[in-house]
């Protein structure tokens, strides 16, 4: 039961989505406007960057407070701070009062694996970010971190398949939701990342 619970509170914990609060209080919505996704890029394209930074460290954040509750109410099961902290992504990606249209996840996923494990924060984001640097496409740290995140869970957790298996199933998900992007890129319809951060983040 600590599991089931553990998966309840993360995912509840993660249907709270401050950028379609904003949507509705600035009665724009954010699914219809740019990429079309309730996240901080999309609120950062729509509102601005001050709300799209809100927006990016709340859903850092609520992702880790996901693991630090969980890990604390359920000390016997060892895979509950993983699993909050995914279940809260879930609950970003598929808001079931949105019709289970909410964000890509990123943020939150960066958040759950901070809370987690520090060191494998750093080191995805490193590697992600050199790729990104490297091919000048930001898919690169999302795909990058969803395949190497499982890798990392095997060595924290020594081989437990239990963890690999939810942490690459995750990963999955997070692949499947940014797979638009790859595709755009395919197409040679996706903003290089560094023109985007010229454009959108620099200014």
């Amino acid at each position: 039961m600590s599991y089931l619970y553990s998966f309840f509170i993360g995912y509840a914990l993660g249907c709270i989505s401050p950028s379609y609060i904003l949507s509705a209080v600035k009665k724009k919505d954010l699914r219809k406007e740019n990429t079309g996704n309730l996240g901080a890029t999309n609120t950062m394209l729509t509102f601005g960057k001050k709300w799209g930074v809100f927006v990016m460290l709340f859903d850092i954040l609520k992702a880790m407070i996901a693991v630090w509750l969980c890990g604390l109410i359920f000390k016997s099961a060892p895979y509950a701070r993983l699993l909050g902290g995914i279940a809260c992504a879930f609950g970003h990606i598929f808001p079931f009062y949105l019709k289970f249209r909410g964000g890509k996840g990123l943020a939150t996923f960066g958040g759950l694996v901070l809370a987690y494990s520090p060191l494998t924060f750093l080191g995805l984001l490193l590697i992600g970010g050199a790729l990104v640097f490297i091919t000048n496409y930001s898919v690169a740290l999302p795909f990058s971190a969803s395949i190497l995140f499982p890798v990392c869970v095997g060595f924290i957790e020594g081989g437990a398949w239990q963890p690999i298996l939810m942490a690459a199933l995750f990963g999955l998900v997070i692949i499947l939701k940014h797979w638009s992007n790859f595709l755009k890129i395919r197409r040679g319809e996706s903003e290089k990342a560094k023109a985007f951060i010229k454009n959108h983040v620099m200014k």
